[in-house]
């Protein structure tokens, strides 16, 4: 069960955040409590799995980026924290997890590359392969973008 208050820290943390120094003081100060106390429950809805993780959204067209690819890799599963360890630190990568590979779709590691362009993204994903070995992939662009919400579990007040 979930109190009134860890309902509203919940439903305060599922909008954008406030791009600055301390983002949960503000928040914290509009639900009347000290900032302290809203980072404890944080921890502590973390420590009981009802946060599972935090993530963020890059609105790549906002950022000057016109192009984005979903790389799909084929990696052998005893280097796939070592492989993925090596392209989520790519500047041009926002995005690196790991998936079940299935008999019709062998990949089981994903970066999404943002660039200027799809020859630069072609580029980005050239060199993540050289410096890992991986040379078994697919480039799947972008072709539109038809939704980017989160789900929401409660209102804020």
């Amino acid at each position: 069960m979930l109190s009134d208050l860890e309902k509203r820290v919940i439903a305060s943390i599922q909008g954008d955040l406030p791009v600055i120094e301390r983002p949960y003081r503000p928040i914290a100060e509009r639900l009347g409590i000290p900032e302290a106390q809203f980072l404890a429950i944080l921890r502590d809805l973390c420590q009981r799995g009802v946060i599972r993780r935090f993530g963020a959204t890059l609105r790549h067209q906002k950022s000057g980026f016109a192009a984005n690819a979903m790389g799909a890799w084929r990696v052998p599963e005893p280097r796939i924290t070592e492989v993925g360890e090596i392209m989520a630190t790519s500047p041009s990568v926002s995005h690196c997890y790991r998936r079940d590979p299935n008999a019709h779709w062998p990949y089981n590691l994903y970066t999404m590359i943002h660039a200027g362009d799809r020859e630069t993204c072609q580029a980005i994903a050239e060199e993540l392969s050289r410096q890992t070995g991986i040379s078994d992939y697919i480039l799947l662009f972008s072709q539109r973008e038809l939704k980017k919400t989160s789900m929401r579990y409660f209102t804020d007040p």
